[in-house]
């Protein structure tokens, strides 16, 4: 890039000629590379030679310009020959065609292959700006982030000279510029949550830069923040008015005006943010693919397409197709919908409801996924329905996207799901027809004319083999009761086989025991043409089809259904593999398979009609569990060396799989974590309930990931109402201490208390030594929570003589922690620490990873306690990072939490404030509670960095939800706010 102090002399380029590659950085510590290898480039005057050529871009100075940049108006005696002694060095070392001596001064030559860092900057720049002129935010954000990459550190840092000192200001100035335009094209892009954290920190630094405080203002108003954004404002007019004694700029006092209106328009980013590593805007293209041999339905085509049409000019068009399972509900609405594709040039979302199934979707979750493939991060989507919903009829406001929910289990399944602005569409598919969906246009899709059927049937046979025997077609369609599920299934098998006639299936089909009377009648009407694919299986495929469908699962693994069959894994394959050629199996993924709802309904019943003996049937599904409860536990003694629970689980027959590592290990855990708590909830009574106790026990990990948490929590009730209902209190006590841990998680200390409570009573009866450790160490934990350290410390050395009973190091490494919190809430400081660094002693021992890093975040707490912040700091880093590496987003938001006290003890305001901020950013179960106690940590941070009155609208927010939640911590927060409070 061009420096200031250019003499307006040409840039000196040189030609290539064999030259070495050299390329130079001066947004850091001045340095040099030839072909790619360091280059020393000496002193500190040395360097500011360099410095001072390589920003005048080429141009020759002139040995009193030089002398001038490096020394001033106080130049040494010997300053030429100083100067030219440094030219000759730095000729040495970076060739004779990089100094260029002319008319007594010297240039950088730039050949073809030189480069220099504030010259890449400056192009990525000035791309940038062309890019957000032509309207491509994405790309724009993109290259200012390429921009900023450049820089190192301080720019020519620590180098003398009045020319080098003028240089880092102006170069600071340079990046602080564009790194507002990026963050500008952030809030553009709807990164507002993201942006707070690195605003926070920027404000800090710059207190006195307006623009980053307007853009701070901003982000926190978009991320649902209007207090602490009028706060912002607040501390920024008293500041400039202190230090300055002038009013902040018009551009901030009209922001604040807005937020004070509520500004819809100030609300709405200008678009949504892609999702990282996309450069496009979001348009979703979930559409399933639609079937080419799509037949008849003209009138329903038609009338459909009408109501989609209507879509411009009316505030939402609705339509809902209802029928029998197999009509075509969901074809037809598939068809529709790429039809209609142009008028939503916006994106097209599609969700199966599964409403047909024992587990329909949760409207929270779809919403979560919508949002996601609208470009929202995960830190922007909020918890609850009802927020979700709101969230997502803003992001499609102003949009033209057309939704399909297919599948649904009825209208209060969907109506979170409606678009509700104009310009938008969707189109339901359920078995019920939806007469209490408001406005909804209604359609009843009944079976197909006989001529629609007999296209279909051609069609896939072909028409030669139908032409010769028409007649027996038609007696084919008729069986299928012009079902065009039915109708497909049969015409496939028949083209499947080509020594079978068209007549050989009429007869099979007319045979009355071959095909059920219930043809007539509702769901009933598919199982004939599921007879007739059910009856063509050879005798293993018939036995895998019935057995199979009986998990409850939304898929299987070949590993699974191995299990569950007892045959080898390849075997398996192959007998899946074949199922799917019948149509009765669908390959969901290489190595998955799933069973469409209504052929799943069916396989069951075959199940419960033909396994033979049917004692089987449970023992297919024992079978299954041993064979997840055994590979679960290789998982957590993977994540767990040492902890003995695996010793004290229930005998299982299968070994379950093996793993090359933690990281094998854990994708395993969560790609099967559906169906594994589906199999928790499935096994929930009789003989298999201790196993299913033991299987929840060994996922716990599921319980923290946020992701599963809410399933994990309701197969916890399942094992545990079960337990009691049947009389059982060794899975009862195990039941109560997942139930301890989900309850603890979620914030819910009294649940959680109470459920520990029963599980000691219960270990009392039992003897059952997990829970006799379990129990009594959550209660620790639960008192450490509410302030009731005594009582915590009797528990926790109730707990660490019971894990020390039955050999569990893992467990007493694990109390010993949660002693050390008890010991700092009490003072004892010294203590505490000796009692982290023994627990964290144990968990490296053992060989820890997940656990090493609880031991590392608690002997931080200690050490934070104890003034000892640095070596706090190290524990916490460590300690993040096995938190990553262990799927644990829960635990990750809490360690920048703590890191934000630490840095707070170590009256680092601004650190503490960013990490805060982080914290907030990672939205997680038990969420209320936590924000909570980082916005009191927040306001702490702010309150010293002198943004009072943003603190204080954090703590504010800190109240509410401390009274909310009935948490003693609402007492701290009123102390910190009892001036204004008392106002």
């Amino acid at each position: 890039m061009d420096g200031e102090g250019h003499t307006g002399r040409e840039r000196l380029r040189q030609p290539d000629n064999g030259r070495h590659r050299l390329r130079f950085a001066v947004l850091g510590p001045v340095r040099a590379w030839r072909d790619g290898e360091p280059v020393g480039v000496g002193s500190p005057q040395q360097r500011a030679l360099l410095a001072a050529l390589l920003l005048r871009g080429g141009q020759t100075a002139t040995a009193q310009e030089l002398v001038d940049a490096l020394w001033g108006e106080e130049p040494p005696q010997r300053a030429l020959a100083a100067l030219r002694t440094y030219a000759s060095r730095l000729r040495k070392a970076l060739g004779a065609e990089a100094l260029i001596s002319e008319s007594g001064g010297y240039a950088i030559g730039l050949g073809p292959g030189t480069e220099i860092d504030a010259d890449t900057a400056a192009a990525h720049a000035a791309e940038a700006e062309k890019a957000a002129s032509g309207g491509d935010r994405h790309r724009a954000r993109e290259l200012y982030g390429l921009a900023l990459a450049q820089w190192d550190g301080e720019p020519l840092a620590h180098l003398p000279g009045p020319y080098a000192e003028n240089q880092r200001t102006r170069l600071e100035e340079w990046r602080l510029s564009l790194l507002e335009h990026r963050l500008d094209l952030d809030l553009q892009l709807g990164s507002h949550a993201e942006a707070v954290s690195e605003l926070t920190a920027l404000t800090a630094e710059h207190p006195l830069r307006e623009r980053l405080r307007e853009l701070l203002m901003l982000a926190l108003y978009r991320s649902g923040r209007q207090a602490e954004a009028l706060a912002v404002y607040a501390d920024t007019r008293r500041l400039l008015a202190e230090e300055l004694g002038v009013d902040p700029r018009p551009e901030l006092a009209e922001l604040q005006q807005r937020i004070l209106r509520a500004d819809e328009e100030l609300a709405q980013p200008v678009e949504e943010s892609a999702p990282p590593g996309t450069a496009t805007f979001v348009r979703p293209a979930q559409l399933p693919a639609t079937v080419p041999d799509f037949t008849g339905r003209t009138a329903f085509v038609s009338e459909l397409g009408d109501q989609l049409v209507t879509a411009e000019s009316r505030v939402m068009a609705v339509s809902a197709v209802a029928g029998i399972g197999g009509v075509g509900k969901t074809t037809l609405a598939v068809h529709v919908a790429h039809a209609a594709r142009d008028r939503f040039p916006d994106g097209q979302l599609y969700v199966d409801l599964q409403g047909a199934g024992p587990a329909p979707a949760e409207p929270e979750a779809v919403l979560g996924a919508f949002l996601r493939a609208l470009g929202t991060p995960d830190s922007a989507i909020p918890d609850g329905v009802e927020e979700r919903a709101s969230l997502y009829r803003s992001t499609l406001a102003g949009r033209r996207i057309l939704t399909l929910p297919d599948n649904a289990r009825d209208a209060a399944q969907v109506r979170p799901l409606l678009p509700g602005t104009e310009g938008c569409a969707a189109l339901i598919t359920s078995r019920v027809r939806m007469v209490d969906l408001a406005g909804a246009h209604l359609v009843d899709l009944d079976v197909m004319s006989p001529e629609e059927a007999m296209t279909l049937f051609t069609r896939i046979v072909g028409a030669d083999r139908v032409g010769a025997e028409r007649e027996a077609a038609m007696d084919v369609v008729a069986a299928c009761g012009f079902l065009p599920l039915a109708i497909r299934i049969a015409a496939s098998r028949l083209a499947a086989r080509r020594t079978w006639t068209v007549s050989f299936l009429a007869r099979r089909l007319a045979d009355e025991r071959r095909r059920l009377d219930e043809l007539q009648a509702g769901d009933q009407a598919v199982k004939a043409t599921f007879e007739l694919g059910y009856g063509q299986l050879e005798a293993e495929q018939a036995r895998a089809f019935r057995l199979l469908g009986l998990a409850d699962g939304p898929d299987i693994s070949v590993q699974a259904a191995a299990a569950m069959l007892d045959r080898a894994p390849e075997e398996t394959e192959d007998l899946l593999e074949s199922l799917v050629d019948t149509s009765l199996l669908e390959s969901a993924a290489p190595g998955r398979y799933r069973y469409h709802d209504l052929v799943r309904l069916y396989a069951r019943t075959c199940a419960e009609r033909d396994e033979d003996p049917a004692s089987e049937r449970s023992a297919a599904q024992s079978r299954l569990l041993d064979f997840y409860l055994a590979t679960t536990a290789r998982v957590f003694a993977l994540e767990r060396p040492g902890d003995q629970v695996v010793s004290h689980l229930a005998a299982t027959e299968h070994p379950g799989l093996e793993f090359g590592g933690h990281a094998a290990a854990l994708d395993w855990l969560f790609t099967e974590a559906d169906c594994l708590l589906a199999c928790v909830e499935q096994s929930a009574d009789g003989g298999t309930l201790r196993r299913a106790a033991d299987l929840l026990l060994v996922a716990k990990d599921l319980a923290d990931s946020g992701i599963h948490s809410l399933r994990y929590e309701r197969a916890a009730t399942a094992v545990h109402e079960a337990a009691r209902i049947s009389g059982d209190a060794w899975a009862e006590g195990r039941a109560q201490i997942m139930l301890t841990h989900v309850n603890t998680v979620a914030g819910r200390s009294d649940q959680a208390d109470d459920n520990a409570r029963h599980a000691m009573k219960l270990a009392r009866t039992t003897g059952d030594p997990v829970v006799s450790g379990y129990a009594p160490n959550d209660r620790g934990i639960i008192a450490v929570f509410r302030g009731r350290y005594e009582d915590g410390e009797v528990y926790l050395n109730q707990a660490i003589e019971a894990f020390r009973s039955y050999g569990d190091l893992n467990g007493e490494a694990s109390a010993l922690c949660n002693l050390s919190r008890t010991h700092l809430g009490l003072g004892r400081t010294d203590s505490a620490i000796r009692l982290a660094e023994q627990g964290v002693a144990l968990y490296a021992k053992l060989g820890m990873t997940m656990r090493l890093a609880n031991g590392r975040y608690a002997l931080a707490m200690a050490l934070t306690g104890a003034g000892r912040t640095t070596e706090a700091l190290d524990q916490l880093n460590q300690a993040l990072s096995l938190f990553r590496e262990s799927r644990q987003p829960m635990w990750e938001g809490a360690t920048h939490l703590r890191m934000a006290e630490a840095y707070m003890a170590a009256r680092r305001p601004a650190q503490a404030a960013t990490h805060a901020e982080q914290a907030l950013a990672m939205r997680v179960i038990g969420w209320d509670w936590r924000r909570g106690n980082v916005l009191m940590v927040l306001g702490r941070a702010l309150d010293a960095l002198g943004q009072t009155d943003r603190a204080r609208a954090c703590w504010q927010d800190a109240l509410a939800i401390f009274e909310s939640l009935k948490s003693p911590d609402a007492a701290e927060v009123r102390k910190l706010l009892s001036p204004a409070v008392a106002a």
